[in-house]
Parts: C-alpha cells; sequence; structure tokens
C-alpha cells in the first residue's frame, strides 16, 4: 500500500511539473503528447479523465483530496491548480479559473510556501474573475 501511495505521489509530482512547464511556455515536448500523458496521469490519479474531474465542483473535488494522506494535500493541490489553470488558458472557460484560483489558494496555505508563479496566476485570475 506504501508503494502505491508513493507512485501516485510521483505521479501528482510529475504531471504538476509538466504542468507548470507548460504554463511558464517552456514544454519539452509537443502539446498533443503532453495531452496525452495528461490524460492517462489524471485517470492513475484520480481513476478518471480531465473532463469528468472538471464536471466535479470544487467541493467535490476538495473532498477526493481530504481522503488522502493530508501530507499531500499540497501536492495536489499544486497540480491541481496547474491543471485547471493550463485548461483555462486553453478553453478559456471561467470555471476552470475559479477552480485554479480555488486549489492555488488551498495550494499556498497548506504547503506554506511562498511561490510567486503561483502568486502571480492568483493575480492573473482575479482580473479574470472580477
Amino acid at each position: 500500500m506504501i508503494q502505491d501511495k508513493d507512485f501516485t505521489l510521483r505521479l501528482i509530482r510529475q504531471l504538476s511539473q509538466a504542468l507548470e512547464k507548460l504554463l511558464l511556455g517552456k514544454p519539452e515536448e509537443s502539446l498533443m503528447q503532453k495531452e496525452l500523458d495528461f490524460d492517462s496521469l489524471m485517470k492513475d490519479i484520480f481513476k478518471m479523465d480531465f473532463s469528468e474531474l472538471s464536471l466535479k465542483s470544487k467541493e467535490e473535488i476538495i473532498e477526493m483530496v481530504k481522503l488522502r494522506e493530508s501530507k499531500d494535500h499540497a501536492d495536489y493541490y499544486e497540480m491541481l491548480g496547474n491543471i485547471f489553470m493550463f485548461h483555462f488558458r486553453t478553453d478559456g472557460k471561467i470555471d476552470f479559473a475559479e477552480k485554479a484560483k480555488t486549489f492555488y489558494e488551498l495550494y499556498l496555505t497548506t504547503s506554506g510556501i511562498f511561490a510567486m508563479p503561483i502568486i502571480n496566476r492568483i493575480n492573473e485570475l482575479n482580473t479574470v474573475l472580477k
């Protein structure tokens, strides 16, 4: 069981890092390949793809994260913020912007890390959500 948790946490960090590179405009692979990888990683992490996850409310997703170990919550929130931010920038859906902002704020509060790129994204989202 511990190996499964470690594996899932590695997947979360891998997905978050790949998204971070895309959000910063530094993709290493083609976007099409990233999309395929994102879907498989999302299925490994949440047992559903992004389109299914995106239909859930913020509260439902937060409850899913709360079922995981509390020490891993910050990693989940960072990854969720990144994936919703990526899809907001791609699709322009306000719902994705709201979810990205919520998960980034939860990441900052649970991690205790001062992350300027995350704060900048929250500010970017705030201008859209006004």
